[in-house]
């Protein structure tokens, strides 16, 4: 039967909550990528399958037949073992990417990292290297090779050839109420991932209430899910799961985030930021042998932050992906003021005062994230333009005691900030009345291969669901 003609059926098996064959998903993915399925057959699939889910099998198959809808990047032999990308389920705050790229491009790494645009509270890696003059996302595989060649890594959007039948399926599973399906959220992942052709790949999947799975058990069974099918895809694939209650680092906003990852990458910044970076880095050195283990590849990501190689690998990055020289340099080498100047700096600068007094028990990231996304930070939708001077810098971190009347936040923004707006920031702020007990550990847990070891520190898990 023609694909067109056997989708009903397809869309009848699953929804009454039948398995389907590797060449039946086969062909529903090319009426998907060829345009032979009606949007309305393509969203009842999808809602089928968010109802009656896919097994571990047909998970794998819809993410090949995805991957191989588009063409798959092509890599010199010499650098198998060692082609690496990193993947986070998105949060507040988090700018790891900028730090770890070039920090695992420092130490042997080739890193062809694909990334995406911030979409409702969470902020994109492409919006923040957008905030810095002259840099291009957009890069064909050939200009991905040279930039590998040269530099160790890039960091790019996804290409109209890579995997076209997700861009499809990812834009309709927002209006479908499929967002959150388990095998969905697997496939659009790894087909990508699968199209770049990776030796190693490391998941920063987040939990809590502004992530998109708000507990650890549904974060982890995402994390094993992914890991699974990644191992099955061929690539060696690990997960780190992590909080996102408070936001990663001091500062949310575009060009607030690359001021705080440059001095990650200066071997500085917060600590919490270090960590991460240097934990999924020290993960993906061990799994392609670069370090023997996961916590002394740790080391030598943290060697590479702290010798300046990491910093000028970043330089040479920007340099091959369209920032002038002189800007590039004066970003990384320049001082604070100078590096502002270069990124720009929003209209008004206020802080906001502490309504009480107490100890700062916790600042939560979903209530910053909404209000700086109504100044201009985020985008409601797909091509909406950004502000990437809106942003705020935590004064403040959790233990610390405030006096009433005491700056807390500092908010950058171009006008636009009311009463309305300012009552809530305030909620952000969670106060107590004593001392709070210790906040628990923002890396929380590690999925791994059966077989593997957990890195030091981490509670184990399996990826194969055990």
């Amino acid at each position: 039967m023609a694909a067109q003609a056997s989708l009903p059926a397809l869309i009848r098996k699953k929804r009454d909550g039948e398995r389907l064959e590797e060449e039946e998903i086969r062909s529903f993915v090319r009426g998907v990528t060829e345009g032979t399925a009606q949007q309305g057959q393509i969203g009842a699939m999808l809602m089928a399958i968010r109802l009656r889910g896919m097994d571990a099998a047909e998970t794998l198959a819809l993410t090949r037949a995805m991957a191989a809808s588009g063409r798959a990047l092509a890599w010199p032999p010499a650098w198998r073992g060692l082609l690496v990308d990193k993947h986070s389920t998105g949060g507040v705050g988090d700018k790891v990417s900028l730090a770890l790229a070039p920090a695992l491009a420092a130490c042997g790494c080739k890193v062809p990292m694909i990334s995406g645009r911030g979409l409702a509270h969470t902020g994109g890696t492409l919006d923040k290297l957008e905030a810095i003059p002259g840099f291009r996302v957009t890069q064909s595989p050939e200009q991905m090779q040279s930039i590998l060649e040269r530099v160790g890594c890039c960091i790019v959007g996804q290409s109209e050839e890579l995997a076209p039948a997700d861009r499809v399926l990812y834009g309709l599973r927002d209006v479908t109420a499929t967002v959150d399906s388990l095998p969905l959220i697997t496939a659009s992942i790894l087909s990508k991932k699968a199209a770049e052709q990776l030796w190693a790949l490391v998941l920063d999947v987040k939990f809590g209430s502004a992530a998109l799975y708000p507990t650890q058990e549904s974060a982890r069974e995402l994390a094993q899910s992914l890991v699974a099918v990644g191992e099955r895809l061929g690539i060696r694939t690990a997960a780190v799961l992590s909080r996102m209650d408070e936001p990663l680092g001091r500062c949310v906003g575009n060009s607030l985030e690359v001021l705080e990852a440059l001095e990650c990458l200066g071997g500085g910044g917060p600590p919490d930021l270090r960590e991460l970076v240097t934990t999924l880095g020290g993960v993906l050195l061990w799994q392609c042998s670069l370090a023997g283990a996961a916590e002394q590849g740790r080391e030598r990501l943290g060697r590479a932050l702290d010798d300046g190689s990491a910093l000028r690998t970043f330089e040479a990055m920007l340099g091959a992906q369209g920032v002038p020289p002189d800007t590039a340099h004066r970003l990384c080498a320049g001082t604070p003021a100078q590096r502002r100047q270069v990124l720009g700096q929003a209209r008004v600068c206020e802080e906001l005062p502490a309504p009480s007094g107490g100890w700062v028990q916790q600042v939560e990231a979903l209530p910053l994230a909404r209000v700086l996304h109504e100044l201009g930070a985020g985008r409601a939708r797909a091509g909406d333009p950004v502000n990437p001077r809106v942003g705020a810098e935590l004064l403040v971190a959790a233990g610390q005691h405030l006096r009433e009347g005491d700056p807390w936040l500092r908010v950058h923004h171009d006008g636009g900030l009311g009463a309305g707006g300012r009552r809530a920031l305030q909620t952000a702020l969670r106060l107590a009345t004593g001392p709070p007990r210790a906040p628990p550990p923002r890396l929380a847990e590690a999925i791994l291969p059966p077989g593997a070891a957990a890195p030091a520190g981490f509670t184990p898990g399996r990826g194969d669901g055990q």
